[in-house]
């Protein structure tokens, strides 16, 4: 039966993505801003799919923890369910992505489009150049600037090393870093056809101030971020 299940919420998930970024393609014509909007109808409907024919719903809860204007989200990444939940949760995102998602027909257009940050991780110098030339931009604007320390998708209770990117934004730009945990692989696992009915919960935790040296963030951020989401695993 949970396959049975799985198959249809991935035809329903992946046919909420297809047609609504289809339907609202018209918009990549159109500014920055308004393609934003596009993103949170598309993938407000996408949610909604989600919630109500999959069974798949969640919570965010210290939305207090993130400051307002711009700021680094440093978020754990178990699974593509939160790369779909970043502009619902936190409006208008810059978000840290490898530069071969922008290749992906349509939706390569618009993470592009609206203003995400692409990294070729081949050229690291120049890749760490080029990520902090547009998060200075983004943080300008007074945008929050998304960063997964990993790198890399880990499963739930792994721990992976942090990557130098969070260090370079948090010394370049001078904001805080807010710690992000989730639990979303619980049911939504790395390469599993199998989805899980339930609720996914996001958590913001206090920020670290900016101005700390560079080792001294990496390990509060690893010391409060890795903790929450351990204790994330058991709600």
């Amino acid at each position: 039966m949970k396959y049975l299940r799985s198959l249809w919420f991935n035809i329903a998930f992946y046919g909420a993505n297809l047609i609504m970024s289809s339907l609202l393609s018209w918009s990549l014509l159109l500014s920055r801003k308004k393609i934003v909007w596009a993103v949170h109808v598309w993938l407000g409907t996408v949610a909604w799919v989600e919630n109500h024919i999959c069974g798949i719903k969640y919570r965010v809860i210290g939305r207090e923890n993130v400051p307002q204007g711009a700021c680094i989200i440093a978020s754990k990444h178990q699974s593509e369910w939160e790369t779909f939940k970043l502009h619902l949760i936190l409006g208008d995102p810059a978000i840290v992505l490898k530069r071969e998602l922008l290749n992906i027909p349509l939706i390569g257009w618009y993470m592009s489009r609206s203003g995400s940050i692409p990294i070729d991780r081949a050229s690291r110098t120049k890749a760490l150049s080029g990520m902090t030339l547009a998060a200075r931009k983004a943080a300008a604007e007074g945008r929050p600037i998304v960063i997964f320390p990993e790198g890399t998708r880990a499963a739930p209770g792994e721990s992976r090393p942090y990557k130098s990117g969070i260090a370079a934004l948090y010394q370049d730009l001078n904001i805080p870093v807010v710690p992000m945990a989730l639990n979303s692989g619980l049911l939504w696992p790395k390469n599993s056809f199998v989805k899980k009915q339930g609720t996914i919960t996001v958590e913001f935790l206090p920020p670290i101030p900016s101005g700390l040296p560079r080792e001294e963030m990496m390990q509060e951020l690893r010391d409060i971020l890795e903790p929450a989401a351990l204790r994330l695993l058991k709600v």
